[in-house]
């Protein structure tokens, strides 16, 4: 893999927080997403939303899966702790690095392949064990990386590039969040910087399990029956001595309308997104109202946005496993080895 490093160099007066840290200091190496891919967006929401919040970049843990949205994390906080685990692994990796260091922030960035089909079971677990964490779902519908297959979350009776209709239902990630016992849970679109970014803050702060999921456009698979220029056309007119693709770049989609209102988004295939943005009225408490609110938009094929539930006194894993207030990669020997009569003890509570 090809890392392309940003130039050291950069202008003296650039704005800095109450750390003394730019925006250069969020960031990290250049994308080599498509140009106009919706996950560019997402870092460039999770950099504002580190650097509006003065969080120091090593204090995060990015941990990703495999797949275009598990790639992104490169693209932000270079100075920070990562891993790239297998394929929808990601949930169970991050796990384990919360119980061992709890004093990190950890980020766990996903996509609707990685979450929704291999590691669906890893995300359920993580969400209803209240795992203390920000859980980003890169959401486009598809299988990126493999040329557009349908993902779980695409909707039923959606087309691909090549004209086959989804008959199969979709999963929405956001509704069985709400039901694993997340207690943070939320949607927003790649396009809405003014929304998205308070929302990954308020993620970020949030003492619990913090899902979001974010709708984000793929930019590759948009061409159109009958353009010469597509790819299946000069595929099947061209007799070339090497494999070569070009992805034309295309313009960020953005959205910016109000709270309580329905916006109509076209995609770079013409196709229509129906975003609703939950209104001021709206009570973010209450679990079972989220859940009905987001079933009754989805059959009039609208995709709710905003913060859809917060739990006021969330519990994590360390609360319920009663863990020790000392990360575990700082205790001694003789805290993790106490000796035989501590263990005599321990099995004898067993018996």
């Amino acid at each position: 893999m090809t890392y392309l490093a940003k130039p050291l160099f950069h202008h003296p007066a650039l704005p800095t927080n109450a750390l003394g840290y730019t925006h250069r200091d969020y960031e990290g190496t250049i994308s080599t997403l498509c140009a106009g891919c919706g996950h560019d967006s997402v870092t460039a929401a999770i950099i504002e939303a580190c650097f509006e919040l003065s969080i120091a970049p090593h204090r995060v843990a990015k941990i990703s899966g495999i797949g275009c949205s598990s790639k992104t994390p490169t693209y932000f906080l270079g100075n920070s702790h990562g891993f790239n685990s297998v394929h929808g692994r990601m949930p169970s990796v991050l796990t384990g690095a919360n119980l061992a260091n709890r004093d990190l922030i950890y980020l766990g960035v996903s996509g609707d392949g990685d979450s929704a089909s291999i590691g669906f079971g890893q995300f359920a677990h993580a969400l209803r064990r209240g795992v203390n964490m920000l859980y980003i779902v890169e959401n486009n519908g598809v299988y990126g990386l493999t040329k557009g297959q349908f993902s779980a979350t695409a909707d039923r009776g959606s087309k691909s590039k090549r004209g086959v209709i989804n008959t199969d239902n979709s999963i929405d990630l956001a509704a069985m969040a709400l039901q694993l016992g997340a207690t943070f849970v939320a949607r927003s679109f790649s396009g809405d910087k003014t929304q998205l970014v308070p929302i990954i803050k308020a993620g970020l702060e949030h003492e619990g399990a913090a899902f979001l999921d974010v709708i984000s456009p793929c930019v590759a698979f948009n061409n159109h029956a009958g353009s010469t220029k597509s790819f299946d056309y000069v595929r099947e007119h061209n007799e070339a001595v090497n494999r070569l693709d070009v992805l034309s770049a295309r313009a960020p989609i953005t959205v910016d309308y109000a709270e309580g209102t329905i916006q109509i988004v076209e995609q770079h295939d013409g196709s229509h997104l129906v975003l609703r943005k939950i209104g001021a009225d709206y009570d973010i408490h209450d679990r079972y109202a989220a859940m009905n609110f987001l079933q009754k938009h989805a059959s009039q094929g609208q995709i709710v946005t905003g913060v859809l539930y917060i739990q006021d006194d969330p519990e994590d894993l360390h609360q319920h496993l009663k863990t020790v207030g000392t990360p575990l990669n700082a205790l001694g020997e003789r805290d993790l080895c106490p000796g035989a009569a501590a263990l005599e003890k321990i099995n004898a509570s067993l018996r």
